[in-house]
């Protein structure tokens, strides 16, 4: 199916200078509405002609929603804030340089100079059949096009595929749930806060929309915890370039040891789901035991246990075992970092 690159379809632009204001806005519109935060998502939709709202709120102008503060021996991160700041945070970068290492990663440095670590987690998925117009089950159809026997799936999911195989394509969103972070959401109704490991959904809950956020929310804050600060850190990505490109698969890991025992692990890995994936059941495995090649083997197997692949992406299943190895042993490709 052909997409239309033209003009960009009419819509009224709103720069609301508070959430309160941009929450009312969003309220008012309701479904004709459209978020944008650094725009580098949203504008992709909106030049192709593939979404056509009636108002665009612009956060950019939202000064509460933007920084890096300490809270609690923890951090609480504004969701508009830039990717480059995130990274250059002293704080980050001394006790949470997971969430650093994976920042870096994202795209390039003129993207992530432009685009916010809350749109990076929020964004949609890249499944090029989505994207491109076709009418699949996550666009209101009757068909996955990425599911079917001449489609071209290298990138799409090995888990929890329910109609839809499209996946999750954040850097920033497996360290974050590795930290043990928390969303902080604000709508019509009032706050709540949830899980980092709660906020995004699969297409067994909603084919429509990758995150748990309702009509006229937002996300405001990111909240790191204490609990992992200056554990050991691993987190790789694997992409087909070095720059711009999203993962094939990617491993974020947060990891106490005692001596040579791990005493404290959380493990996710993304790209090969809708949501990110923790590895909660090789967390109770290796737990107890020593940060070597045989715990680090018995993870990898653990990890691929019940995936199920498509005509091409086999190969996820190889990467991501090695990945975990990597990741609870450490190996080529990254570092540990505390």
């Amino acid at each position: 199916m052909a997409v239309i690159r033209d003009v960009m379809p009419v819509f009224e632009l709103y720069q609301p200078a508070s959430i309160d204001d941009a929450i009312k806005l969003l309220d008012k519109h309701g479904a004709d509405a459209m978020v944008l935060a650094g725009g580098l998502d949203s504008m992709d939709w909106l030049k192709d002609r593939l979404r056509k709202p009636k108002a665009v709120v612009d956060l950019g102008q939202i000064k509460e929603l933007r920084g890096v503060k300490e809270l609690n021996g923890g951090l609480e991160i504004g969701a508009m804030t830039p990717l480059t700041e995130v990274v250059k945070h002293p704080v980050v970068r001394e006790k949470f340089s997971l969430l650093m290492e994976a920042a870096e990663l994202v795209a390039s440095p003129q993207i992530r100079n432009q685009g916010t670590i809350g749109g990076n987690v929020s964004q949609d998925t890249r499944c090029w059949y989505y994207r491109g117009g076709w009418t699949c089950y996550r666009a209101g159809g009757n068909i996955c096009y990425a599911d079917t026997p001449t489609a071209v799936n290298r990138e799409h999911a090995i888990f929890d595929a329910d109609r839809c195989v499209a996946v999750n394509p954040s850097d920033t969103a497996p360290a974050l749930v590795a930290l043990d972070a928390s969303m902080v959401i604000r709508g019509p109704k009032g706050e709540r806060i949830v899980p980092a490991e709660e906020y995004w959904i699969g297409p067994g809950i909603d084919i429509t929309r990758m995150n748990i956020l309702q009509q006229g929310e937002l996300l405001t804050a990111i909240r790191i915890p204490s609990t992992m600060a200056g554990a050991q850190f691993y987190f790789e990505k694997v992409r087909d370039r070095a720059v711009w490109d999203f993962p094939l698969v990617n491993v974020a890991s947060a990891m106490v040891v005692s001596g040579d025992t791990i005493s404290k692990i959380r493990l996710v890995v993304n790209a090969v789901a809708a949501t990110p994936r923790r590895l909660k059941n090789v967390e109770t495995a290796i737990i107890g035991k020593a940060r070597n090649e045989e715990t680090a083997d018995m993870a990898g197997k653990m990890a691929v246990d019940g995936a199920q692949t498509l005509r091409h992406n086999g190969y996820k299943v190889p990467l991501m075992r090695n990945l975990v190895k990597r990741a609870i042993r450490g190996g080529a490709g990254a570092t540990w970092t505390s």
